[in-house]
Order: C-alpha cells, then structure tokens, then sequence
C-alpha cells in the first residue's frame, strides 16, 4: 500500500510538473522572422464570428503580420458543430482586418493540431517555405510546436493568444496529457 501511494504521489507530481512546464513554456513567447504564420482553429460562434478565443489567436497573428514577421497567414480548422468551417472564418476575419486575401492560406481540412500541422508542412513545402511561427493559446503554443516539428517544419518562434478563462483550468491538464499521446505517437 506505501509504494502504491508512493507511484500516484510521483504520478501526479510529474503531472503537476507538466502542467506547469506547458503554462511556462507557452507563455514564454519567441519572436522572430519567418515564412509563414500558422494559426490553429478552434470555435466558431453560433453568429459565424470567431469565439473570443479564436479571436485572440487571429489578432496574435495579426500583429505578426502587421510587424512583418512573415508574409502569410495559414488559417487551418474544420467544420465545426455549429456548422461552419473554422478556417473560412477565421480568413474572413483577418481580410477585414487588412490582410490581402493573397496572403492567407486557407487549410479547411485542420480537423486536429496533428491534421493542422501536417497539412502546413505540405503547404510549405509546394511552395519552398523553410520557417514558421505558432499563434495559439499558451497551453497550446507546446503541443502545436511538437506536432509541426515532428511534421518537418522548422519553427522559428511562437506567440500565445491573450486570452484566458476559465475553461483553461480543463484545458490545460487536457494538453499535457496530448504532449504525451503525441510524443509517443508516429507521424
């Protein structure tokens, strides 16, 4: 009974461990040039606008590109259960927030971070692209990093959304135990 209360105490201590490892990690933005900005997706609003966390992670990418830090914007999420195809949205959005239709990709087939991040390698290696930078939420900046690299694209650098709630407190945990089914997944 003491060593299997011994195992769950150093189990959940490398679970807290974790967690904490993401937050840091996630939260720790890297800015730098690259080719190409992707942009996980994520809810749509019943309306067709972008949830408040979708729109944080567009507006990171935004000021990306106003800085230009890179020349396009991969928008890469499916069709959700309201209906409506999260990279479509989320394309329609930064070209009414000034960026040139030219210089967003629209990935409608993101259906996960794996899907998202398979389907921007093979964008950017169509088209020559060597480099990228991640806009997503802070619990997710590691996982998306992971997926991308493993996929063969070289990430320069990463923003994390400003936004927070209080749906974080299951996202977080959530991602940890992603990190790990990723990592001991093959691509």
């Amino acid at each position: 009974m003491r060593l299997l209360r011994r195992l769950v105490l150093l189990l959940a201590g490398l679970f807290l461990a974790g967690t904490g490892l993401i937050v840091a990690a996630g939260c720790s933005d890297r800015l730098a040039d690259a080719d190409m900005i992707i942009v996980p997706g994520n809810t749509v609003a019943p309306d067709g606008r972008p949830s408040p966390r979708l729109q944080a992670r567009l507006d990171a990418a935004l000021l990306l590109y106003r800085e230009h830090r890179a020349g396009i914007v991969f928008v890469s999420g499916g069709v959700g259960k309201e209906g409506f195809d999260e990279a479509a949205v989320m394309a329609a959005y930064l070209a009414g927030n000034g960026v040139p239709p030219a210089a967003i990709a629209v990935d409608s087939q993101g259906l996960d971070t794996m899907a998202t991040a398979r389907n921007a390698a093979a964008y950017m290696r169509a088209r020559g692209l060597r480099s990228a930078l991640v806009a997503t939420q802070y619990f997710h900046v590691p996982r998306t990093r992971f997926a991308l690299e493993r996929a063969g694209v070289h990430v320069a650098g990463h923003v994390h959304a400003r936004y927070a709630e209080l749906r974080d407190l299951y996202s977080i945990p959530r991602e940890v135990a992603g990190f790990i089914s990723y990592f001991f997944t093959t691509s």
